[in-house]
């Protein structure tokens, strides 16, 4: 998430009651998760496993919990719970805001659309041209969606991630404050569920369509032109490229790359980043002829424990 203007780095210490260690003046320009964060991005970490991972990464302000050397051209935050400062910062800038009407005042809605009773449109929405967008659907604050898109009855755009962090005394919910966006020409099915990225985007690319009772978590990116079958699960933080297909009931786990041109056949489940260009089958997904091929020997094993077992063998 990028701020609507740069802060100073003892304006943000100010803001989360933190000590700073740096250039007063030091810019930030917004706040990320360790996996997405770029150059001016002000980032957390309260564990010493992963102080090395956040002090190297292309944040230039983190958040620690650590009195540690500041690298050369990065500023630091010391404080207690760095966890809490940032959720306070996201709370702060994308937090969640009351709308007393069915679409918001603030929404942006592009000439030639439609949009059904029931439906729910949030703050600062924009909606392209052109647009069906059936009843009872729900469309949280700050989602894009372009030009041409269909979007089914009772499907939810833009949802809070499902993350949590764990502690001895329960679970505390990281704030989500990225978006989704959806681009030209998608069609989402009915009871769908896309979530919003806990600090970056959830993008379903051009042409990409939609069964209905599909799952996309945070911050996942979905290429273009794909087809995405009834009861599939996409997972947070994965990255589904260009004509991609996935039959119904395909379950694929996070931070995972599907590549271009793969066919997941129904039912599989992917626990691992596969080629493109292939077809996949089976629990863990893997080459749909070598999955077929292993079934078909399974098949034959009762033939073959009879024939051993018949000459005393077993």
């Amino acid at each position: 998430m990028k701020f609507p203007n740069p802060y100073k780095l003892h304006e943000i210490a100010t803001l989360i009651k933190a000590e700073y260690i740096g250039d007063a003046d030091f810019i930030v320009t917004g706040i990320n998760e360790i996996h997405m964060v770029e150059s001016g991005d002000l980032t957390f970490v309260d564990h010493p496993k992963y102080y090395k991972k956040a002090l190297e990464s292309k944040a230039t302000t983190i958040i620690i919990n650590a009195k540690v050397d500041c690298p050369e051209g990065k500023a630091l935050l010391y404080c207690e719970d760095p966890f809490a400062a940032y959720v306070s910062l996201a709370k702060k800038f994308m937090g969640f805001k009351q709308c007393n009407n069915a679409i918001s005042e603030t929404a942006i809605i592009g000439e030639g659309t439609v949009i059904q009773p029931g439906t729910f449109v949030g703050n600062h929405v924009t909606i392209g041209k052109n647009c069906i967008i059936h009843a009872n659907v729900s469309i949280y604050d700050h989602t894009i969606i372009g030009d041409n898109v269909i979007i089914h009855s009772n499907s939810v755009i833009g949802s809070d991630a499902y993350y949590f962090q764990r502690k001895p005394e329960g679970y505390r919910k990281m704030e989500s404050c990225g978006r989704v966006i959806i681009e030209d020409d998608v069609e989402i099915g009915s009871l769908c569920s896309i979530d919003k990225g806990v600090s970056g985007d959830t993008i379903i690319g051009k042409g990409t369509k939609f069964d209905n009772i599909v799952q996309v978590g945070h911050d996942s990116h979905i290429g273009k032109n794909c087809l995405i079958g009834s009861h599939s699960q996409i997972a947070g933080v994965t990255v589904i490229e260009d004509d991609v297909i996935l039959w119904a009931r395909v379950s694929v786990n996070k931070d995972l790359v599907v590549g271009k041109g793969a066919v997941l056949l129904a039912t599989s489940g992917v626990d691992k980043s596969l080629e493109g260009g292939k077809a996949y089958f089976g629990i863990p997904a893997d080459d749909a002829r070598k999955k077929w091929k292993e079934i078909a020997l399974v098949k034959k094993l009762p033939e073959l424990f009879d024939s051993l077992r018949k000459k005393d063998l077993i």
